[in-house]
């Protein structure tokens, strides 16, 4: 049996979209090809502490990341960068919720 990342639970999402001290962004992600990257993806996002929700979108290869808005986003690049996968930060700054 596996563990499933907290950032995957309905509740963290519902957690996520009505705490206004998160943080949400969006961030493009390389190298996926199948669901099971995307899962890899938001697994490594979701086990970084600070992360309280994450989804990947395979088809616009891109990331949704609420977050604790003290969470340095390189830690996020990292995380994924270990998953194997290119995680691209964006030039401006982050999008308050």
């Amino acid at each position: 049996m596996t563990a499933e990342a907290p950032s995957s639970s309905p509740s963290a999402a519902s957690e996520a979209a009505t705490n206004p001290n998160l943080a949400h962004l969006r961030f493009d992600v390389r190298g996926m090809t199948c669901a099971s990257c995307v899962r890899r993806v938001e697994r490594a996002l979701g086990g970084v502490d600070g992360v309280a929700h994450a989804s990947v979108n395979l088809a616009t290869e891109q990331a949704t990341v609420d977050f604790d808005p003290a969470l340095d986003v390189t830690t996020l690049r990292a995380a994924v960068d270990r998953a194997g996968y290119e995680l691209r930060l964006p030039d401006a700054g982050v999008d308050e919720a």
